[in-house]
């Protein structure tokens, strides 16, 4: 079976794809340091602090540092943090 040119460029821009997502997981997953205290303000209220934290941090870490200020301020603020359904982002 022969390795055609379109074969060949279909498997390297796949080949990019894959490495391009690959590079926007690896950002998004960054620890930030400004994430604790905005997750320990957001949390402060919480009956399950430990889990607020745990969670608010991973969205926080996500979302680019982005984290609705204070334990009542609406998600909205935050677009990407709001986009979270069914409580994932406290």
């Amino acid at each position: 079976m022969a390795i055609t040119k379109t074969t060949l460029s279909l498997a390297v821009l796949c080949l990019l794809l894959v490495s391009e997502i690959g590079m926007f997981v690896a950002e998004a997953n960054v620890d930030r340091p400004d994430c604790g205290p905005k997750c320990a303000s957001r949390c402060s209220k919480s009956w399950k602090p430990k889990i607020c934290l745990k969670t608010c941090t991973a969205c926080c870490n996500t979302c680019a540092g982005c984290v609705p200020a204070g334990p009542t301020a609406n998600k909205a603020v935050c677009p990407c943090y709001a986009k979270y359904k069914n409580g994932k982002c406290p």
